[in-house]
């Protein structure tokens, strides 16, 4: 038998198992062209990139180091690396909310870590954790309430 079949077994069926979970799919479908769509994923995945960046600075103790990708890269003045301009106009209002929830957050995030990199305290720390935590639930309820396909 092959080594492989228990595991394939077990993702075939929790495939199929979610397969009911799909279809009731309550999330608002937001429509935008294909190539939009492929923008709008690529952009999602590359979050969840700097998301694992910033938390590998972190763990380092590299606050500076996390400041810079949060703001360059989720922050406000990354609306233009994004094409926020010409997405905006495709998303509904929550959606729109949502994206700025998390720039705003990221920016904050930002300038806590600059602080924390120079405090290097716990009560920077948690403030710190706070902004991060607000990123992520800017994240959640957005892919809470919405897909592209």
């Amino acid at each position: 038998m092959n080594a492989r079949f228990p595991v394939m077994a077990i993702v075939l069926a929790a495939t199929l198992a979610a397969a009911p979970a799909r279809a009731a799919d309550g999330r608002e479908l937001v429509a935008m062209p294909p190539m939009m769509q492929e923008h709008m994923l690529a952009s999602m995945r590359d979050h969840l990139v700097v998301l694992n960046e910033i938390l590998a600075d972190l763990a380092e103790e590299k606050y500076a180091e996390a400041a810079k990708v949060a703001e360059a890269r989720l922050g406000m003045s990354s609306f233009g690396l994004h094409g926020a301009s010409h997405m905006a106009p495709h998303m509904p209002k929550g959606m729109r909310e949502a994206g700025e929830s998390l720039h705003r957050a990221a920016s904050r995030f930002a300038l806590l870590a600059q602080e924390a990199d120079v405090e290097r305290s716990y009560a920077a720390m948690r403030k710190l954790t706070g902004a991060l935590g607000e990123m992520t639930t800017a994240c959640a309820a957005c892919h809470a309430g919405y897909r592209i396909r």
